[in-house]
């Protein structure tokens, strides 16, 4: 199995709010008896209309969110969703616990920093492992980086793909 390079995570960023509850904008609890395929059509239409056509003509990029990123969010169709949706990691200024944890645990590279700088549609060169954002405008942020032991299950892909290389969780 390859593994994800976290050093060098290059997308379009789009910017979202504060509080932002995924499973509002990203799972089938509010979208009954639609595909995934289908929500990652529409995903975050709610906050702002025609946001994952406009990722989808990026081909994918960088999620950029203040305060509280999926809070309340327990589902992991969430994550899912927008791997569906060729997001390539997600910066924001705090987390939902419940999100952060389901995004590792499912292989979505996230970093928790101050994002007020940081521009819609800029382009960034992201090194999760290392904490280090660098953006189309030359600024830099040093965020703190996550543990090794959260960077290896994501550069596996998720916690069961990790699982199956290591049965016995040694790291």
């Amino acid at each position: 199995m390859s593994k994800m390079n976290l050093s060098s995570v290059q997308g379009q960023a789009f910017v979202l709010g504060d509080h932002v509850n995924t499973d509002l904008h990203c799972s089938g609890k509010y979208l009954p008896n639609q595909s995934a395929e289908a929500i990652a059509k529409v995903a975050f239409n709610g906050l702002t209309l025609g946001f994952a056509s406009k990722i989808a003509a990026a081909n994918g990029g960088i999620l950029i969110a203040g305060d509280s990123f999926g809070i309340n969010s327990s589902r992991e169709q969430a994550v899912h969703i927008m791997q569906m949706m060729n997001i390539r990691g997600i910066i924001a200024k705090s987390f939902g616990r419940q999100f952060f944890r389901n995004a590792i645990n499912n292989g979505m590279p996230v970093l928790e920093c101050d994002t007020s700088i940081l521009l819609d549609g800029e382009m960034l060169n992201v090194d999760f492992s290392m904490g280090k954002i660098t953006s189309s405008n030359h600024s830099i942020i040093e965020a703190q980086p996550l543990p090794q032991e959260m960077i290896q299950l994501i550069e596996f892909g998720g916690l069961i793909p990790f699982l199956k290389e290591h049965p016995d969780w040694k790291f």
